[in-house]
């Protein structure tokens, strides 16, 4: 059996190590192209986590309840474009204001019942004093009672006079722009003008019964915003003489 003697030259030996053995040329440029190589994956795995992350925090996240591709609150079309074909704001062809009426005049009165005849500043009268009984709206061939006529006007109706004088085609004509049961055509001694269109407090000369500017003048003002009782009714009181419509 082997005995340790304690002899001195097996105390404190050193132990060699296989790796620690000098290495060749050729195993030398081995290991240092493994190191290159594995810093190399390092510095590239380091660049794409960065680039992760700048992406994440760039990117502009879709609003809530939206899908992904709009640009937010208030995107049209696919991907945030405006769907082609309608302007900005509104449907296609949408207008915002009626065009004006050259030759407006208005005026201020204010409604109140008499019964007596008024003496008004107006020719013909656009408001005031009035009789309680209004006239029924239709077509006379003969003047109409000037304070039942302002009645009508105050419940919106549009009064369309003509000067006597007017050939029987032009006032076939006045009344076929005007139609409608809150309209009254009658003539109207000295009026001054061929045809003059009245409604509560809003006057319109005119010099042919083909002006555009009748139906117009209807549109804006029948039953419109001037009359104190728009929309009331204009019949079944006073049918005066020279009533054909």
């Amino acid at each position: 059996m082997p005995v340790d003697d304690g002899s001195p030259g097996d105390v404190g030996a050193p132990i060699v190590d296989a790796t620690d053995a000098p290495r060749s040329s050729h195993e030398r440029r081995r290991l240092a192209w493994n190191r290159r190589f594995g810093l190399a994956l390092g510095v590239l795995g380091a660049v794409g986590v960065s680039a992760l992350l700048v992406s994440s925090v760039l990117a502009p996240a879709s609003a809530p309840g939206e899908p992904a591709g709009t640009t937010g609150a208030g995107a049209t079309g696919v991907g945030g474009t405006e769907t082609p074909g309608a302007p900005s704001g509104g449907p296609s062809g949408a207008t915002t204001e009626a065009t004006p009426i050259v030759g407006l005049e208005t005026y201020f009165n204010e409604p109140s019942h008499v019964t007596t005849s008024v003496t008004y500043p107006q020719s013909p009268p656009t408001g005031g004093p009035h009789s309680p009984v209004w006239l029924d709206c239709g077509a006379y061939d003969r003047a109409v009672p000037k304070e039942n006529a302002v009645h009508s006007l105050e419940h919106g109706a549009v009064w369309a006079t003509y000067d006597p004088a007017l050939a029987p085609v032009d006032v076939a004509a006045l009344r076929a722009a005007l139609p409608g049961d809150h309209v009254i055509v009658s003539p109207y001694p000295g009026l001054g003008s061929p045809i003059v269109l009245t409604t509560w407090n809003v006057q319109l000369r005119l010099e042919s019964a083909a002006d555009p500017r009748i139906p117009a003048f209807a549109a804006a003002y029948l039953n419109g915003p001037t009359a104190p009782e728009p929309g009331e009714s204009c019949s079944g009181a006073l049918a005066a003489p020279g009533k054909v419509g």
